[in-house]
């Protein structure tokens, strides 16, 4: 009997060492390290930033304005249509001219009557002067017909006035085209009674051509007057015409806060007609400080400032803010925050944190970091 306790005290030293044995074995294993993220990562690279761009536009002439008539009245007759070409001197449309005409005859009429009474004026002064001379009248009389004479003669200018006026007022009555062109619209109807200054017509003159394009003012920044394009148009397939920017506009529409660019051809033809659609493309230049291009899924913000997760060498994450020079459709360009070689998360930018150990894992497509 004690044989056996013996026995069983032994076996339960030799289970109890095991176990403190293995124990010991346990705790002197380190825990494991926890596992990388992949992350979507690019090499970002120092470059001017230029990107080629195209724009829609359409065709127009260079000057192309209203056409009115200088004086109120009913339209009477309209001679030309919409799409019509005109010569310069042609007649376009008439108002009725009985006021006008009646106006002409009254000066006319005013000027005969002022230049009788100013031939008898000049007839009274040569009489009254001839007799002052040999003391026949007083001086106050002949300055009396002095002033007279004065009076006449004004009076005879003024009416000369107002019957030139008169006929430029009859002539006014007929709408003429002032240079070769065509006519764009047409926004008054025969009967209709027109104000002075009322737009009857719209008007292109005929030669030179341009293409006109809304730019963003994202945008704006990068082009100059005199810069360079190419412009395509869908009517005339497999041709392309260089041109240059003519004028950029100083301020922007006020509903879509684009600016008007025109640019003119440097070579037009016979073949562009009014109202084209074209399509201008053309370089569009950063800004000096816009070194770094980055797709815009690469951005974050840290607080209200934007920011970049940026891959450090120990391959941990930094977010760091970064200036931003110009958004454009799909990409920011930089202007500080970032070194050209520096790696950058590109997407999935939400699901990060920072300090976090990521495996950086090249895009899927080379265009996309490219972008």
């Amino acid at each position: 009997m004690h044989q056996v306790f013996i026995k069983r005290r032994s076996s339960s030293l030799a289970a109890l060492a095991g176990a403190i044995a293995l124990l010991t074995a346990c705790a002197g294993h380190a825990p494991q390290a926890p596992s990388a993220s992949p992350v979507v990562a690019m090499t970002v690279q120092a470059g001017r930033g230029d990107s080629v761009t195209s724009y829609p536009g359409d065709v127009h002439a260079r000057y192309e304005m209203p056409l009115s008539f200088r004086v109120g009245g009913q339209l009477v007759a309209r001679y030309v249509n919409f799409g019509d070409r005109v010569k310069k001197g042609q007649a376009l449309a008439q108002l009725d001219a009985q006021d006008a005409g009646d106006n002409l005859a009254s000066a006319r009429a005013a000027l005969d009557a002022a230049e009788h009474r100013l031939l008898f004026a000049t007839q009274q002064r040569d009489r009254d002067e001839a007799q002052f001379k040999q003391n026949l009248i007083s001086k106050v009389q002949i300055e009396q017909t002095r002033d007279a004479y004065t009076s006449a003669l004004a009076a005879r200018e003024q009416a000369q006035h107002q019957w030139m006026l008169a006929q430029n007022q009859s002539r006014y009555t007929t709408l003429v085209a002032d240079h070769d062109g065509t006519i764009t619209s047409q926004d008054a109807d025969v009967g209709q009674v027109l104000a002075a200054g009322q737009q009857v017509f719209g008007f292109a003159w005929s030669g030179e051509r341009e293409v006109r394009i809304d730019i963003p003012e994202s945008r704006i920044d990068g082009l100059t007057p005199g810069q360079a394009a190419v412009i395509t148009l869908p009517a005339l397939p497999g041709r392309a015409y260089s041109a240059k920017i003519r004028e950029i506009a100083t301020a922007a529409d006020a509903q879509s806060r684009t600016y008007r660019v025109k640019l003119s051809f440097d070579e037009p033809d016979a073949s562009l007609e009014l109202g084209m659609t074209a399509t201008a493309t053309l370089s569009v230049a950063a800004r000096a400080d816009a070194a770094i291009r980055i797709p815009s899924t690469a951005l974050f913000h840290d607080g209200n400032r934007p920011a970049v997760w940026v891959v450090r060498r120990d391959s941990t994450l930094e977010l760091r803010p970064v200036a931003v020079a110009r958004y454009d459709e799909k990409d920011v360009w930089l202007a500080g925050g970032l070194q050209s070689g520096e790696r950058i998360v590109m997407q999935g930018v939400h699901t990060v944190s920072a300090g976090e150990k990521v495996a950086p894992v090249a895009p899927l497509h080379v265009e996309d970091a490219q972008s």
